[in-house]
């Protein structure tokens, strides 16, 4: 089932989410309904909190440039154990639409995670899936990744960060 994007400047963005103790038959449908939602928006990854749901999950597409996608693959409290190397290239997110920027992250990371039964895994990413990795981790601790960005090339988003916030507020009233 889709569920809406949390989209900025919604507070629950900042929000840190809390980790995953309990496995039960709930996050196997949560999972279903984010994989769906990310790939219906067009993303590589998403985070939990991305539709509300403040707990250390994220999903991603490990073969995003396939036709036949399989599985997404869900990751549950997940933890950098090692960052290598460095890139800097653009990046967007599903919850900031139509706002992309340069991005300094690491090239290669090794995470520690568990699956949808609490079983541990340990995975190697590079490249795209290392920063989906970083970037969907960066969710569930409340950042997003336009605070990433030199303060200078922010002021050069401001204009359609001020336009979001303005689409925010008269949808949301506060």
């Amino acid at each position: 089932m889709l569920r809406p994007i949390v989209l900025y400047p919604d507070p629950r963005l900042k929000m840190k989410s809390k980790p995953v103790t309990e496995f039960n038959p709930g996050l196997m449908e949560l999972a279903a309904d984010m994989a769906e939602t990310m790939r219906n928006a067009g993303g590589v990854g998403l985070a939990a909190i991305q539709i509300g749901e403040p707990i250390r999950m994220m999903v991603m597409d490990e073969h995003y440039d396939q036709e036949d996608k399989g599985e997404s693959l869900a990751m549950f409290n997940p933890e950098v154990l090692e960052e290598e190397g460095s890139e800097t290239t653009e990046e967007g997110c599903l919850s900031i639409p139509d706002v992309r920027e340069e991005v300094e992250r690491s090239f290669k990371v090794k995470v520690k995670y568990q699956d949808l039964e609490g079983k541990e895994h340990t995975s190697e990413y590079e490249g795209l899936l290392a920063r989906c990795v970083l970037h969907e981790i960066d969710h569930m601790n409340g950042q997003l990744f336009i605070q990433k960005v030199p303060a200078v090339k922010r002021l050069f988003l401001k204009k359609q960060l001020d336009q979001l916030k303005k689409n925010f507020k008269e949808t949301v009233p506060l």
